[in-house]
């Protein structure tokens, strides 16, 4: 709906799609918010392991050609070849264009071109620096 239309668009992520079991702060881009200073907590020593390996996957914000939505679960293709896959993606009739974040290899960058399969040829999309619309102050009403 409307509201998941706006989240996407501010480039938030959502519990169960970009957040959730088996997807740590530092794959979600949120390892700023990771108190390594502040002693031990449940799964420091895994969280330390992933951030001196470095990530298995990155969450990143495409910006798809076309107005046909990418949807979840869809794959990303790099170099032609499945490397990801789409958590939230819908048509953002702001920007008039699809948009979705994604998981994929840490190695991709922004302004990088991928591809999402879908029926027929895969549909082209650019690595972007989220959020996708930017916020910006209200008018004062009154």
């Amino acid at each position: 709906g409307a509201r998941d239309t706006l989240r996407l668009e501010a480039g938030l992520p959502l519990h169960g799609h970009e957040l959730g079991a088996g997807i740590t702060p530092l794959q979600a881009g949120l390892g700023w918010v990771v108190s390594w200073d502040k002693g031990d907590f449940l799964g420091r020593d895994a969280l330390a392991a992933e951030k001196e390996a470095g990530v298995a996957r990155r969450l990143r914000a495409l910006a798809v050609e076309g107005r046909r939505p990418p949807r979840a679960d869809q794959e990303v293709l790099v170099d032609g070849e499945a490397a990801g896959v789409v958590t939230s993606g819908n048509y953002s009739p702001t920007l008039g264009h699809g948009i979705a974040l994604a998981f994929v290899p840490p190695t991709v960058a922004l302004g990088d071109q991928l591809a999402i399969a879908g029926r027929g040829e895969p549909t082209p999309a650019t690595v972007v620096k989220p959020p996708f619309v930017a916020a910006t102050p209200a008018e004062p009403v009154g």
